[in-house]
C-alpha cells in the first residue's frame, strides 16, 4: 500500500508546447509497473486548453470544478460541467479546457502504452476555440 499525502508532489505549470493560457497541473497517481495508469488535476484558468491530442490507450476526463469545454475532431465543442466524465478513445484527435470566462479543474486518468501517454499535435487557435 501506499498513500500519497496531500501536498508531498509539486505543482507545475503546464508547457507552453501543450497549453495556450494559465495551466497547472498536480500529480496524484503514476501506478508502478506492471499497472499503467497515471492521473492528474489540472487546472485551467479562462480561456486556457489543450492543444490537440492523442491518447494511445484513451483518456478519461472528470470534471471536478467550474465549466469547460471539450472537442474531438471532427466534432462540435461541447460544454462540460461538475460530475461530467468524458471518455476519449484510444487515438481519438480531441482537446480540453476552460470555458472563455470560468476557470476549470478536472481529474485526467490516462495509461501509457510502451511507456507512452500522450502524441501533442498543433495547438488549438483562437478560431477553433471560438467556434462554440
Amino acid at each position: 500500500m501506499e498513500i500519497k499525502k496531500v501536498g508531498s508532489q509539486a505543482s507545475a505549470k503546464g508547457p507552453a508546447d501543450w497549453f495556450t493560457g494559465t495551466v497547472r497541473i498536480d500529480p496524484l497517481f503514476q501506478a508502478p509497473a506492471p499497472a499503467r495508469a497515471a492521473g492528474a488535476s489540472v487546472t485551467f484558468e479562462p480561456g486556457a486548453r489543450t492543444a490537440w491530442h492523442t491518447h494511445p490507450l484513451g483518456q478519461t476526463l472528470i470534471v471536478i470544478s467550474g465549466c469547460g469545454r471539450v472537442q474531438r475532431e471532427g466534432g462540435p465543442i461541447e460544454e462540460i460541467h461538475p460530475g461530467d466524465v468524458v471518455w476519449f478513445p484510444p487515438g481519438e484527435k480531441h482537446w480540453h479546457g476552460a470555458g472563455p470566462t470560468t476557470a476549470m479543474t478536472h481529474i485526467a486518468i490516462q495509461e501509457a502504452l510502451d511507456g507512452k501517454m500522450v502524441d501533442w499535435m498543433e495547438k488549438v487557435s483562437d478560431e477553433q476555440y471560438s467556434k462554440h
